[in-house]
């Protein structure tokens, strides 16, 4: 296999997986857990801008961080067209799948499929599927308005820090770029979806709900630092060290 062979299917494992994740995180997002009966702890108040409440984040923050990861190591080895191109492509993929979600809520159900899942405590299975494929627009707008954002915001600071510390310091550009660019994306997001839209949520309570996601995407991102070092390194074993340094080279030349 040629270099540039292994170049080439090292970006499409990456762009297969990050894509992957982002979908998955929108669809599943849609269910709201309680960390801390997950965890079997007792429950955290926090109180923040005059509002309070516990730490109930959705389902989607399992496979964010993993999507964070993705984009700081194809950052590191594909720069900044790399991740603008797989950026576009999981928007437009994410649309995509929305799309056919709506349009699979829209066929008529057969009627015995409607009630087959009464014993389970599901008396309606047309009405489930709708409630959890069927988000609302101002939801899925939000959602993708701030991941289109984020990463666009995550890439330019990556570089400049990239720009400032050399090949040094992989996890402050990693963790640096996450930082500011998931406060643009938990801002956004909510203030599309819950501030702009239907629910019309106080300032105060859009802020208080932002700063604890912003918070749990920090504390995952800082706890993935080794993550990032371990993909980076199984990536310079795939492609040799040679290789690996010149993709690097490139990709910090934009």
């Amino acid at each position: 296999m040629t270099s540039a062979e292994r170049a080439n299917r090292l970006f499409l494992v990456l762009a297969a997986f990050f894509v992957s994740n982002a979908l998955l995180a929108e669809f599943i997002g849609v269910k709201i857990f309680a960390l801390e009966d997950t965890l079997g702890v007792a429950p955290f108040e926090w109180n923040l801008f005059g509002q309070n409440g516990s730490l109930n984040f959705t389902a989607g923050t399992l496979v964010w961080p993993i999507v964070f990861v993705m984009t700081d190591v194809i950052n590191e080895f594909f720069g900044k067209r790399g991740v603008r191109f797989i950026s576009w492509l999981a928007v437009a993929l994410i649309s995509y799948g929305f799309v056919f979600a709506y349009l699979a809520i829209s066929l008529a159900p057969a009627s015995w499929w409607v009630g087959v899942a009464a014993d389970q405590g599901v008396p309606d299975y047309q009405a489930a599927f709708a409630a959890v494929f069927g988000q609302g627009l101002w939801t899925i707008g939000g959602s993708l308005v701030a991941f289109l954002i984020g990463q666009l915001v995550d890439v330019s600071v990556f570089h400049r820090i990239r720009r400032a510390t050399g090949e040094r310091m992989v996890w402050l550009r990693a963790t640096g770029s996450t930082a500011v660019s998931q406060l643009f994306d938990s801002l956004i997001v909510l203030w599309i979806a819950f501030v702009l839209g239907p629910q019309q949520w106080p300032t105060s309570l859009w802020l208080a709900v932002a700063s604890m996601n912003y918070g749990y995407k920090m504390a995952c991102a800082i706890a993935l630092i080794p993550l990032i070092y371990l993909v980076r390194r199984l990536i310079t074993l795939w492609l040799g060290p040679g290789q690996a340094a010149e993709l690097r080279a490139a990709a910090a030349r934009g």
